[in-house]
């Protein structure tokens, strides 16, 4: 009980810490995520690749060595990038690699004929995007992204490597300090598990819209 007393507030602020990281990933990831998605599904033949080949490679390798490869990477150049910028920088691209897939899947998903009537209306390629084919991919994409979302949520635990004072570390801190591992990890656990589980839900509440509309 004294360790829950003592260190609490210092645990509430890590976990605080954790969703700006978080969001932060999330926001810039999705900007990131987005241009890769169109680029994926663009009439160039070129774009297309190299999308493919930025979600090839973020895919197939792990986020802790790109946390590496940006952080200590970077400071070879001789640019030392806080941890923490390390992290969002990192993680964002991260989730670029993932979002970008999703929705590139998404847009594919959009049944031909909807194109094809944008143009029977006039529409260029970007107006039929923007207005017809992306609500409709959003709706498709949603319960993915969430669930995308549960595991970068995660993953910011990854972040303490490389100093990021989290709370992943911020545990691991307080764990040393009071000789109290499990009392500790049980409640750095619970707060992950509070974060985690609106989105779970979320993600399951739209599978099941989905399925209702079919």
């Amino acid at each position: 009980m004294d360790v829950i007393i003592n260190y609490l507030p210092a645990l509430g602020v890590s976990a605080a810490r954790t969703l700006l990281l978080f969001m932060a990933c999330a926001v810039i990831g999705a900007v990131l995520g987005l241009v890769v998605a169109i680029m994926r599904t663009a009439r160039l033949a070129a774009l297309r690749e190299i999308g493919r080949l930025f979600i090839f490679v973020i895919q197939g390798t792990p986020a802790l060595l790109l946390l590496f490869t940006v952080h200590y990477g970077i400071a070879m150049l001789g640019i030392r990038l806080p941890p923490t910028l390390s992290a969002t920088v990192a993680l964002s691209i991260y989730a670029a690699g993932f979002l970008g897939e999703i929705w590139r899947g998404a847009i594919e998903a959009v049944p031909r004929p909807q194109w094809e009537a944008a143009r029977s209306l006039g529409f260029g390629r970007t107006k039929a995007l923007l207005l017809l084919i992306a609500p409709q991919a959003i709706w498709i994409a949603l319960p993915a992204t969430v669930g995308f979302l549960v595991s970068l949520m995660k993953v910011t635990s990854l972040a303490a490597i490389i100093g990021v004072v989290e709370l992943t570390k911020s545990g691991m801190v307080v764990a040393n300090l009071s000789f109290e591992p499990m009392i500790v990890y049980g409640l750095v656990a619970a707060a992950y598990f509070a974060m985690c589980w609106p989105m779970s839900v979320l993600s399951r509440h739209l599978e099941k819209g989905q399925h209702a509309t079919r």
